[in-house]
């Protein structure tokens, strides 16, 4: 099963990120100046005693030998000689016993201290008339914030964003891989993951996605494989095992014998056939070979009369046993199923590929189920495994051919009215994982083929 996972939109998560970035910044700044508000608060009274106290020596100085306005002109302080009202509980009376307690610590004596709206208004010591020193009430610091709280929010929020984009990004995907896996080895089938996360952690998804699909169409095959098995070996096997019966009564006669033989190479094919499936061999080595030179040793054993090759000199490099084991069972399905004259063209195709043709004078298949009998087990007819077929020989060839970078497709052939149907198999050289060697190529019955430049006995041919 395919993953519908979301499209990855990096700029999208980006910009997601910075605005939780933000969010949590202000959100931080809040607390740490929330937090800090009496410290600070602390800290401006704590300068604000030690401004007054000063200013209060100072003016009281000067009060014993000028006017007040004269002070106040010189100084810059503001004086009045009005006290300023009583106010009782309100704005500015915390900060008036705040200073009133300062002043008490830092002079060594106390000293009236009122709060109006605007101001604090501290007594002076004068000799003549009473005097009142206004400084102005510290304001809350709103923007630009503390620079102690500015920094601890920035700290506050690079780790709160940390531990979002680790549990987001990496944790929370990590979690439902090992779920999965934890599933999937227990027995289950689980679902396929959405791709996100991390660069690491969406590779590591992907690949436990394929994964899963690559086990869903093992399992698949495999049941299709123990489903075939049984059904396509049962008939030979019956047809055998009467015969065998029928012996024990009277001796077989040499029909009956070659029967009994045929049905035991029905046997054999089959159990290759399947064999070879299962064995799959995509990763065979590469080899370079004369292509030409093993299909004409493939003809002549093929038992296909007449037979016209026409093999253009190709070298390519192939995987060798599993090219011979897809033209055997191109060659067997035409002797079968297919119709004399038969016909075997080898090409160039692609500049670095090859084309091969099988083709004979029978109706063939229709080009509409083609896509049907190339899947593993699949035929048009019921009389499955009766002869040795058992669904695999295309499907095999079609495999190979993909190994190859090519494909498996089939054409009418027939010229002026008569029937004709081709097989034809295309494929490209394939990059040498080793330097070139010398080797035996093996036929699908396990037996080497020894390569020489012969066509097929008693076939003609039209190629060099």
């Amino acid at each position: 099963m395919a993953s519908h996972a979301p499209k990855h939109r990096p700029w999208l998560r980006l910009l997601a990120y910075a605005a939780a970035g933000v969010s949590l910044w202000l959100l931080s700044l809040g607390v740490v100046q929330t937090l800090l508000a009496r410290r600070i608060a602390g800290a401006e009274m704590d300068q604000l005693g030690t401004e007054v106290a000063f200013s209060l020596r100072l003016g009281e100085l000067a009060l014993e030998r000028y006017p007040m306005e004269t002070v106040a002109e010189l100084s810059g302080l503001k004086l009045s000689r009005q006290p300023p009202p009583i106010h009782g509980e309100g704005k500015g009376s915390a900060e008036a016993e705040a200073l009133y307690r300062e002043l008490c610590d830092q002079l060594g004596f106390c000293r009236e201290v009122r709060a109006t709206r605007q101001r604090l208004w501290v007594e002076m010591a004068s000799p003549l008339e009473p005097v009142w020193l206004g400084t102005a009430i510290p304001q809350p610091r709103r923007w630009p914030p503390d620079p102690l709280s500015l920094g601890l929010s920035l700290v506050a929020t690079g780790l709160g964003l940390s531990t979002l984009a680790l549990n987001l990004e990496v944790r929370r995907p990590l979690r439902l891989l090992e779920r999965s896996l934890l599933e999937l080895g227990s027995g289950q089938e689980p679902q396929p993951l959405a791709v996100r996360g991390a660069t690491a952690v969406r590779t590591l998804t992907a690949g436990f996605n394929t994964l899963l699909s690559q086990l869903k169409l093992a399992r698949r095959e495999q049941e299709a494989m123990l489903a075939g098995i049984g059904h396509d070996l049962n008939s030979p096997l019956t047809r055998l095992r009467l015969r065998l019966h029928l012996a024990e009564t009277q001796p077989m006669s040499p029909e009956e014998t070659a029967k009994a033989l045929g049905d035991l190479a029905a046997l054999e094919r089959i159990t290759a056939q399947f064999i070879s499936w299962a064995r799959d061999q995509g990763d065979e080595r590469p080899e370079p070979l004369d292509l030409q030179v093993l299909l004409a040793e493939l003809a002549g054993q093929s038992g296909l009369a007449p037979l016209e090759l026409d093999l253009e000199p190709v070298r390519a490099s192939v995987q060798a046993t599993g090219l011979a084991r897809a033209m055997a069972n191109l060659l067997d399905n035409a002797r079968s199923h297919g119709a004399p004259p038969f016909s075997l063209r080898l090409r160039t195709w692609d500049e670095a590929g090859f084309e091969i043709t099988v083709s004979d004078s029978g109706s063939g298949i229709d080009p509409a189920l083609w896509a049907q009998v190339v899947q593993p087990f699949q035929r048009l007819d019921s009389a499955r495994g009766g002869s040795g077929h058992c669904g695999l020989g295309l499907a095999i060839a079609d495999r190979v051919a993909r190994n190859h970078g090519g494909s498996l497709r089939c054409r009418r052939s027939g010229v002026e009215g008569r029937p004709g149907f081709a097989v034809v198999l295309q494929a490209r050289s394939l990059p040498l994982a080793s330097p070139e060697r010398s080797g035996h190529i093996s036929d699908p019955s396990g037996q080497h083929v020894v390569r020489s430049t012969r066509h097929a006995q008693g076939c003609p041919s039209s190629g060099p």
